[in-house]
Protein backbone atom coordinates (compact mmCIF):
# COMPACT_ATOMS: atom_id res chain seq x y z
CA UNK A 1 0.00 0.00 0.00
CA UNK A 2 1.91 3.69 -0.90
CA UNK A 3 0.30 7.03 -0.10
CA UNK A 4 2.30 9.04 -2.79
CA UNK A 5 -0.50 10.68 -4.09
CA UNK A 6 -2.15 11.90 -0.96
CA UNK A 7 -0.81 14.30 2.11
CA UNK A 8 -0.06 11.82 4.90
CA UNK A 9 0.00 15.01 7.29
CA UNK A 10 -3.82 15.77 7.04
CA UNK A 11 -4.46 12.00 6.70
CA UNK A 12 -2.98 11.25 10.02
CA UNK A 13 -4.37 14.41 11.35
CA UNK A 14 -8.28 13.76 10.31
CA UNK A 15 -7.48 9.82 11.73
CA UNK A 16 -6.81 11.49 15.36
CA UNK A 17 -9.71 14.47 14.59
CA UNK A 18 -12.09 11.23 14.22
CA UNK A 19 -11.04 9.40 16.94
CA UNK A 20 -11.17 12.71 19.43
CA UNK A 21 -15.00 13.67 18.27
CA UNK A 22 -16.57 10.97 20.05
CA UNK A 23 -16.49 10.66 23.77
CA UNK A 24 -14.04 8.38 25.54
CA UNK A 25 -15.54 5.09 26.79
CA UNK A 26 -15.30 4.46 30.67
CA UNK A 27 -12.68 1.57 29.57
CA UNK A 28 -10.46 3.74 27.80
CA UNK A 29 -10.60 6.84 30.82
CA UNK A 30 -10.30 3.90 33.08
CA UNK A 31 -6.49 2.97 31.11
CA UNK A 32 -5.90 7.00 31.14
CA UNK A 33 -6.17 6.32 34.55
CA UNK A 34 -3.93 3.44 35.10
CA UNK A 35 -1.25 5.07 32.97
CA UNK A 36 -1.45 8.37 35.16
CA UNK A 37 -0.64 6.33 38.50
CA UNK A 38 1.99 4.12 36.33
CA UNK A 39 3.35 7.28 35.59
CA UNK A 40 3.47 8.95 39.27
CA UNK A 41 5.40 5.77 40.62
CA UNK A 42 7.67 6.25 38.07
CA UNK A 43 8.39 10.04 38.30
CA UNK A 44 8.37 9.87 42.34
CA UNK A 45 11.11 7.03 41.77
CA UNK A 46 13.17 8.74 39.50
CA UNK A 47 13.46 12.09 41.14
CA UNK A 48 14.76 10.20 43.97
CA UNK A 49 17.23 8.19 41.92
CA UNK A 50 18.40 11.56 40.00
CA UNK A 51 18.14 14.06 42.83
CA UNK A 52 21.89 15.20 42.72
CA UNK A 53 21.49 15.05 38.74
CA UNK A 54 18.38 17.02 39.21
CA UNK A 55 19.85 19.84 41.88
CA UNK A 56 22.97 20.26 39.54
CA UNK A 57 20.01 21.28 36.53
CA UNK A 58 18.24 23.41 38.41
CA UNK A 59 21.37 25.01 39.90
CA UNK A 60 22.49 25.50 36.33
CA UNK A 61 19.52 27.12 35.10
CA UNK A 62 19.87 29.65 38.04
CA UNK A 63 17.39 27.76 40.36
CA UNK A 64 14.62 28.21 37.73
CA UNK A 65 11.40 29.11 39.16
CA UNK A 66 7.38 28.85 37.59
CA UNK A 67 4.00 27.89 38.35
CA UNK A 68 4.56 23.93 37.18
CA UNK A 69 5.30 20.77 39.02
CA UNK A 70 8.65 19.46 39.47
CA UNK A 71 7.36 15.70 41.02
CA UNK A 72 9.58 14.79 43.89
CA UNK A 73 10.94 18.30 44.02
CA UNK A 74 8.33 19.85 46.42
CA UNK A 75 9.00 22.65 44.21
CA UNK A 76 7.39 24.97 41.26
CA UNK A 77 9.63 25.38 37.78
CA UNK A 78 9.12 27.03 34.49
CA UNK A 79 7.06 25.04 31.85
CA UNK A 80 9.67 23.84 30.09
CA UNK A 81 11.78 22.72 32.67
CA UNK A 82 8.87 20.71 34.05
CA UNK A 83 8.38 18.99 31.12
CA UNK A 84 11.81 18.26 30.39
CA UNK A 85 12.99 17.01 33.91
CA UNK A 86 9.54 14.91 35.01
CA UNK A 87 10.03 13.33 31.50
CA UNK A 88 13.91 12.25 32.20
CA UNK A 89 12.81 11.07 35.82
CA UNK A 90 9.73 8.99 34.51
CA UNK A 91 11.63 7.00 32.34
CA UNK A 92 15.16 6.70 33.83
CA UNK A 93 14.17 3.53 36.01
CA UNK A 94 13.12 1.39 33.29
CA UNK A 95 9.31 1.09 35.05
CA UNK A 96 7.27 3.36 32.27
CA UNK A 97 4.72 1.84 30.08
CA UNK A 98 5.21 1.49 26.44
CA UNK A 99 3.87 -0.38 23.09
CA UNK A 100 5.48 -3.15 21.67
CA UNK A 101 4.01 -2.39 18.06
CA UNK A 102 5.29 0.76 18.46
CA UNK A 103 8.88 -0.26 20.44
CA UNK A 104 8.43 3.10 22.43
CA UNK A 105 7.08 4.94 25.69
CA UNK A 106 4.35 6.67 25.29
CA UNK A 107 3.44 8.49 29.14
CA UNK A 108 7.20 9.89 30.18
CA UNK A 109 6.85 11.88 27.20
CA UNK A 110 2.99 12.86 27.00
CA UNK A 111 1.76 12.98 30.77
CA UNK A 112 5.26 15.26 31.55
CA UNK A 113 4.18 17.85 28.54
CA UNK A 114 0.69 17.94 29.74
CA UNK A 115 1.30 18.49 33.95
CA UNK A 116 3.58 21.37 32.23
CA UNK A 117 1.36 23.28 30.75
CA UNK A 118 -1.15 22.94 33.49
CA UNK A 119 1.29 25.55 35.24
CA UNK A 120 0.19 27.97 33.14
CA UNK A 121 -3.49 26.98 31.68
CA UNK A 122 -6.01 25.88 33.71
CA UNK A 123 -7.29 21.97 32.27
CA UNK A 124 -10.43 20.68 32.79
CA UNK A 125 -10.20 16.87 34.04
CA UNK A 126 -12.04 15.88 30.45
CA UNK A 127 -9.39 17.59 28.61
CA UNK A 128 -6.65 16.18 30.47
CA UNK A 129 -7.65 12.74 29.71
CA UNK A 130 -8.35 13.83 26.12
CA UNK A 131 -4.91 15.15 26.15
CA UNK A 132 -3.41 11.78 27.35
CA UNK A 133 -5.14 9.42 24.95
CA UNK A 134 -4.79 11.63 21.87
CA UNK A 135 -1.02 11.87 22.93
CA UNK A 136 -0.46 8.23 23.20
CA UNK A 137 -2.37 7.88 20.15
CA UNK A 138 -0.50 10.06 17.87
CA UNK A 139 2.60 9.10 19.02
CA UNK A 140 2.45 4.96 19.15
CA UNK A 141 0.50 5.01 15.52
CA UNK A 142 3.21 7.36 14.16
CA UNK A 143 5.93 4.51 15.93
CA UNK A 144 3.64 1.45 14.53
CA UNK A 145 3.83 2.46 10.80
CA UNK A 146 7.70 2.95 10.67
CA UNK A 147 8.97 0.04 13.06
CA UNK A 148 11.21 -2.00 12.81
CA UNK A 149 12.93 -0.16 10.16
CA UNK A 150 12.99 2.99 12.53
CA UNK A 151 15.01 1.12 15.02
CA UNK A 152 17.17 -0.53 12.57
CA UNK A 153 18.14 3.11 11.15
CA UNK A 154 18.99 3.50 15.12
CA UNK A 155 15.95 5.95 15.70
CA UNK A 156 14.73 6.17 19.16
CA UNK A 157 11.12 6.38 18.75
CA UNK A 158 10.50 7.97 22.37
CA UNK A 159 12.21 10.66 21.20
CA UNK A 160 10.86 11.10 17.64
CA UNK A 161 7.78 10.02 17.83
CA UNK A 162 7.18 10.76 21.60
CA UNK A 163 8.03 14.93 20.26
CA UNK A 164 4.48 13.87 17.97
CA UNK A 165 2.59 12.52 20.77
CA UNK A 166 3.68 15.45 23.32
CA UNK A 167 2.90 18.10 20.47
CA UNK A 168 -0.81 16.53 20.42
CA UNK A 169 -1.46 16.12 23.69
CA UNK A 170 -1.34 19.83 24.76
CA UNK A 171 -3.13 20.40 21.00
CA UNK A 172 -5.85 18.20 21.82
CA UNK A 173 -6.01 19.68 25.29
CA UNK A 174 -5.94 23.16 25.06
CA UNK A 175 -8.37 22.84 22.09
CA UNK A 176 -6.19 23.91 19.38
CA UNK A 177 -8.03 24.43 16.01
CA UNK A 178 -7.06 22.29 12.83
CA UNK A 179 -4.73 24.71 11.36
CA UNK A 180 -3.23 24.94 14.74
CA UNK A 181 -2.86 21.35 15.29
CA UNK A 182 -1.18 20.88 11.94
CA UNK A 183 1.46 23.36 12.42
CA UNK A 184 2.19 21.81 16.24
CA UNK A 185 2.43 18.78 14.14
CA UNK A 186 4.58 19.96 11.41
CA UNK A 187 7.00 21.59 14.09
CA UNK A 188 6.99 18.26 15.90
CA UNK A 189 7.73 16.59 13.04
CA UNK A 190 10.43 18.63 12.16
CA UNK A 191 12.02 18.28 15.88
CA UNK A 192 11.61 14.85 16.44
CA UNK A 193 15.06 13.18 17.15
CA UNK A 194 16.42 10.34 19.89
CA UNK A 195 19.49 8.50 18.55
CA UNK A 196 19.70 4.75 19.72
CA UNK A 197 23.00 5.17 20.70
CA UNK A 198 22.12 6.46 23.59
CA UNK A 199 21.63 3.07 25.08
CA UNK A 200 24.76 1.89 24.37
CA UNK A 201 28.21 1.26 26.56
CA UNK A 202 28.83 3.47 29.72
CA UNK A 203 26.08 6.27 28.42
CA UNK A 204 23.26 7.31 30.41
CA UNK A 205 21.79 9.38 28.41
CA UNK A 206 18.13 7.31 27.25
CA UNK A 207 16.43 9.50 29.47
CA UNK A 208 17.78 12.45 28.01
CA UNK A 209 16.18 11.42 24.61
CA UNK A 210 12.28 11.34 26.50
CA UNK A 211 12.76 15.01 28.55
CA UNK A 212 13.77 16.47 25.21
CA UNK A 213 10.79 14.74 23.46
CA UNK A 214 8.71 16.71 26.48
CA UNK A 215 10.46 19.95 25.66
CA UNK A 216 10.35 19.53 21.64
CA UNK A 217 6.54 18.88 22.03
CA UNK A 218 5.94 21.78 23.76
CA UNK A 219 8.13 24.09 21.11
CA UNK A 220 5.87 22.49 18.43
CA UNK A 221 2.37 23.27 20.48
CA UNK A 222 4.18 27.03 21.24
CA UNK A 223 4.65 26.89 17.06
CA UNK A 224 1.64 25.90 16.34
CA UNK A 225 -0.81 28.10 18.57
CA UNK A 226 1.65 31.24 17.66
CA UNK A 227 -0.14 31.54 14.05
CA UNK A 228 2.87 29.52 12.05
CA UNK A 229 2.46 27.91 9.37
CA UNK A 230 3.84 24.30 8.34
CA UNK A 231 4.56 22.58 4.49
CA UNK A 232 1.55 20.88 2.86
CA UNK A 233 3.16 17.31 3.99
CA UNK A 234 5.95 17.57 6.65
CA UNK A 235 5.51 13.69 7.56
CA UNK A 236 4.53 12.32 3.86
CA UNK A 237 6.47 14.81 1.52
CA UNK A 238 9.84 14.27 -0.25
CA UNK A 239 12.25 15.65 2.16
CA UNK A 240 9.51 14.46 5.31
CA UNK A 241 9.86 12.62 8.38
CA UNK A 242 9.01 9.32 6.58
CA UNK A 243 11.68 9.77 3.56
CA UNK A 244 14.41 10.47 6.97
CA UNK A 245 13.06 8.24 9.13
CA UNK A 246 11.35 5.46 7.96
CA UNK A 247 12.68 2.24 6.49
CA UNK A 248 11.20 0.89 2.87
CA UNK A 249 8.30 -1.15 4.80
CA UNK A 250 5.56 1.95 6.38
CA UNK A 251 2.36 0.54 7.39
CA UNK A 252 0.06 3.22 6.31
CA UNK A 253 -3.04 1.37 7.95
CA UNK A 254 -1.43 2.19 11.73
CA UNK A 255 -0.50 5.73 10.53
CA UNK A 256 -4.10 6.70 9.09
CA UNK A 257 -6.78 4.08 11.02
CA UNK A 258 -4.99 3.60 14.06
CA UNK A 259 -6.01 -0.07 15.34
CA UNK A 260 -9.42 0.13 14.13
CA UNK A 261 -12.36 0.60 17.06
CA UNK A 262 -9.56 0.55 19.99
CA UNK A 263 -7.63 3.15 21.36
CA UNK A 264 -4.13 2.76 21.33
CA UNK A 265 -3.68 3.67 25.49
CA UNK A 266 -5.72 -0.05 25.47
CA UNK A 267 -3.37 -1.32 23.86
CA UNK A 268 0.24 -0.72 25.83
CA UNK A 269 1.80 -2.51 28.59
CA UNK A 270 3.12 -1.88 32.26
CA UNK A 271 5.96 -3.40 33.26
CA UNK A 272 6.91 -5.16 35.77
CA UNK A 273 10.85 -5.24 35.19
CA UNK A 274 12.98 -2.86 35.39
CA UNK A 275 14.89 -3.34 32.41
CA UNK A 276 14.67 -3.19 28.70
CA UNK A 277 10.79 -4.34 27.37
CA UNK A 278 12.74 -6.83 24.69
CA UNK A 279 14.63 -8.34 27.48
CA UNK A 280 11.47 -9.36 29.14
CA UNK A 281 10.08 -12.27 27.80
CA UNK A 282 13.76 -14.06 28.47
CA UNK A 283 13.16 -12.50 32.10
CA UNK A 284 10.04 -14.33 32.42
CA UNK A 285 10.95 -17.39 31.23
CA UNK A 286 13.62 -18.16 32.93
CA UNK A 287 12.70 -16.96 36.01
CA UNK A 288 9.27 -19.13 35.82
CA UNK A 289 11.71 -22.01 34.45
CA UNK A 290 13.67 -21.94 37.77
CA UNK A 291 11.43 -21.48 40.20
CA UNK A 292 9.14 -24.00 38.51
CA UNK A 293 11.74 -26.48 38.56
CA UNK A 294 13.16 -25.29 41.85
CA UNK A 295 16.52 -24.64 40.18
CA UNK A 296 19.41 -23.14 42.55
CA UNK A 297 21.68 -20.64 40.84
CA UNK A 298 24.56 -22.83 41.41
CA UNK A 299 22.75 -26.09 39.52
CA UNK A 300 22.29 -24.54 36.71
CA UNK A 301 25.60 -25.02 34.15
CA UNK A 302 24.11 -22.89 30.70
CA UNK A 303 20.73 -20.84 29.92
CA UNK A 304 19.83 -21.11 26.31
CA UNK A 305 17.69 -17.87 25.44
CA UNK A 306 16.18 -17.85 22.34
CA UNK A 307 14.71 -14.35 21.36
CA UNK A 308 13.26 -12.63 18.02
CA UNK A 309 16.11 -10.92 16.28
CA UNK A 310 15.26 -7.08 17.30
CA UNK A 311 15.72 -8.09 21.33
CA UNK A 312 19.48 -9.63 20.67
CA UNK A 313 21.52 -6.42 18.82
CA UNK A 314 22.27 -4.37 22.10
CA UNK A 315 20.68 -6.55 24.53
CA UNK A 316 22.76 -9.60 24.28
CA UNK A 317 26.53 -7.98 26.14
CA UNK A 318 27.96 -9.03 29.27
CA UNK A 319 30.36 -6.34 29.78
CA UNK A 320 27.83 -4.54 32.35
CA UNK A 321 29.53 -0.64 33.01
CA UNK A 322 26.62 0.21 35.26
CA UNK A 323 22.61 0.60 35.81
CA UNK A 324 21.93 1.47 32.24
CA UNK A 325 24.42 -0.80 30.90
CA UNK A 326 22.82 -3.84 32.62
CA UNK A 327 19.07 -3.07 32.41
CA UNK A 328 19.80 -3.17 28.38
CA UNK A 329 21.60 -6.49 28.89
CA UNK A 330 19.41 -9.98 28.59
CA UNK A 331 22.28 -12.22 30.09
CA UNK A 332 22.66 -9.35 33.52
CA UNK A 333 18.25 -9.56 33.71
CA UNK A 334 18.12 -13.03 33.47
CA UNK A 335 20.82 -13.66 36.00
CA UNK A 336 19.70 -11.27 38.12
CA UNK A 337 16.07 -12.70 38.11
CA UNK A 338 17.23 -15.92 38.94
CA UNK A 339 19.30 -14.93 41.60
CA UNK A 340 16.65 -12.51 43.44
CA UNK A 341 13.41 -14.24 42.61
CA UNK A 342 12.91 -10.71 40.96
CA UNK A 343 14.09 -7.69 38.70
CA UNK A 344 12.57 -4.73 40.47
CA UNK A 345 15.18 -1.68 40.12
CA UNK A 346 17.10 -2.37 43.04
CA UNK A 347 18.49 -5.00 40.77
CA UNK A 348 19.91 -2.77 38.64
CA UNK A 349 21.93 -1.25 41.06
CA UNK A 350 25.05 -1.80 43.90
CA UNK A 351 24.70 -4.24 45.65
CA UNK A 352 23.46 -6.51 42.97
CA UNK A 353 25.88 -5.11 40.06
CA UNK A 354 29.06 -6.44 41.34
CA UNK A 355 27.22 -10.06 42.91
CA UNK A 356 29.48 -12.61 42.28
CA UNK A 357 26.81 -14.94 41.71
CA UNK A 358 24.93 -12.49 39.51
CA UNK A 359 28.07 -12.31 37.52
CA UNK A 360 28.85 -15.75 37.85
CA UNK A 361 25.35 -16.77 35.80
CA UNK A 362 25.30 -14.09 33.53
CA UNK A 363 28.48 -15.43 32.09
CA UNK A 364 26.34 -19.15 31.70
CA UNK A 365 23.87 -17.06 29.76
CA UNK A 366 23.83 -17.17 25.77
CA UNK A 367 21.23 -15.15 23.84
CA UNK A 368 20.35 -15.80 19.89
CA UNK A 369 18.27 -15.40 17.41
CA UNK A 370 14.74 -17.62 16.66
CA UNK A 371 13.61 -17.15 13.39
CA UNK A 372 10.33 -18.45 14.24
CA UNK A 373 10.00 -15.95 16.77
CA UNK A 374 11.09 -13.08 14.98
CA UNK A 375 8.46 -13.86 11.85
CA UNK A 376 6.08 -13.26 15.11
CA UNK A 377 7.23 -9.49 15.94
CA UNK A 378 5.23 -7.43 16.29
CA UNK A 379 1.83 -9.54 17.34
CA UNK A 380 4.08 -11.58 19.97
CA UNK A 381 7.39 -10.68 21.09
CA UNK A 382 8.70 -14.11 22.84
CA UNK A 383 11.39 -15.74 24.28
CA UNK A 384 12.40 -19.36 25.06
CA UNK A 385 14.62 -20.01 28.00
CA UNK A 386 16.56 -23.39 28.18
CA UNK A 387 18.00 -24.25 31.78
CA UNK A 388 20.85 -26.91 31.57
CA UNK A 389 21.55 -28.34 34.81
CA UNK A 390 23.22 -32.10 35.87
CA UNK A 391 19.22 -33.26 36.43
CA UNK A 392 18.35 -32.05 32.76
CA UNK A 393 16.89 -29.90 30.74
CA UNK A 394 13.87 -27.40 31.70
CA UNK A 395 12.15 -24.97 28.84
CA UNK A 396 9.84 -22.40 29.36
CA UNK A 397 8.05 -19.95 26.59
CA UNK A 398 6.97 -17.09 27.11
CA UNK A 399 5.09 -14.92 23.66
CA UNK A 400 3.09 -12.26 26.00
CA UNK A 401 5.69 -11.79 29.09
CA UNK A 402 3.33 -10.01 32.25
CA UNK A 403 2.13 -6.35 31.48
CA UNK A 404 1.06 -6.86 27.44
CA UNK A 405 -2.98 -7.00 26.91
CA UNK A 406 -2.96 -10.45 26.89
CA UNK A 407 -1.39 -10.78 29.97
CA UNK A 408 -2.11 -7.89 31.90
CA UNK A 409 -1.08 -5.88 35.16
CA UNK A 410 -3.87 -5.98 37.40
CA UNK A 411 -5.76 -2.85 39.64
CA UNK A 412 -3.95 -4.70 42.54
CA UNK A 413 -0.82 -4.68 41.19
CA UNK A 414 -0.98 -1.09 39.86
CA UNK A 415 -2.10 0.04 43.39
CA UNK A 416 0.34 -2.23 44.78
CA UNK A 417 3.40 -0.55 42.14
CA UNK A 418 2.58 2.88 43.32
CA UNK A 419 2.94 1.94 46.90
CA UNK A 420 6.36 0.23 46.47
CA UNK A 421 7.72 2.76 44.22
CA UNK A 422 6.34 6.29 46.40
CA UNK A 423 7.45 4.16 49.41
CA UNK A 424 11.38 3.50 47.95
CA UNK A 425 10.74 7.43 47.14
CA UNK A 426 10.28 8.17 50.93
CA UNK A 427 6.93 9.10 50.61
CA UNK A 428 5.12 8.12 53.92
CA UNK A 429 2.69 5.17 53.54
CA UNK A 430 -0.42 7.36 54.56
CA UNK A 431 0.03 10.31 52.51
CA UNK A 432 0.89 7.86 49.38
CA UNK A 433 -2.71 5.86 50.36
CA UNK A 434 -4.14 9.26 50.08
CA UNK A 435 -2.39 10.39 46.44
CA UNK A 436 -3.39 7.07 45.27
CA UNK A 437 -7.15 8.17 45.73
CA UNK A 438 -6.59 11.16 44.29
CA UNK A 439 -5.20 10.27 40.91
CA UNK A 440 -8.16 7.30 40.66
CA UNK A 441 -10.40 10.09 40.78
CA UNK A 442 -8.54 12.07 38.18
CA UNK A 443 -11.48 11.96 35.94
CA UNK A 444 -13.65 14.32 38.70
CA UNK A 445 -11.01 16.62 39.64
CA UNK A 446 -7.61 16.68 37.97
CA UNK A 447 -6.77 20.41 39.89
CA UNK A 448 -6.82 17.87 43.31
CA UNK A 449 -4.27 15.63 41.53
CA UNK A 450 -2.37 18.63 40.46
CA UNK A 451 -2.04 19.34 44.03
CA UNK A 452 -1.19 16.51 45.42
CA UNK A 453 1.94 16.22 43.25
CA UNK A 454 5.34 18.01 44.91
Amino acid sequence: MTKNDENLTDLFLEGLEKKASSALPEEVIYEAKLSLIDYISCAYLGSSMLREKNESMLGFAGNDSGNSVLIGSGRKVSTHMAAFMNGINAHVAELDDGHRYGMMHGGAPVISVLLAVSGAHKISSDKFILGMVMGYEAAIRLAAAVQPGHKLKGCHATGTCGTVGAAMAVAFALDFTHEQKKAALSAALTDAAGLLEMIDNVSTLKPYNIGRAAVAGLDAAFAGVSGFSGPYDAMGGKRGFLQLYAGENINYSHLISGFGDKYVIQMIYRKPYAACRHCHAAIEAAMVDAIDNNLKPEEIKEIDIKTYGLAVGGHDHKEISGTSSAKMSTPFSVAAAICCGKAGFQQFEEPFLSDEKIRSLMDKVMVSEDPELSKLVPDKRGAIATLKTAKGEFTVRVDYPKGEPENPVTEKEMNEKFHSLLGAAGIPEDKIEKMLSTVWNVDKDYAAVLDILE
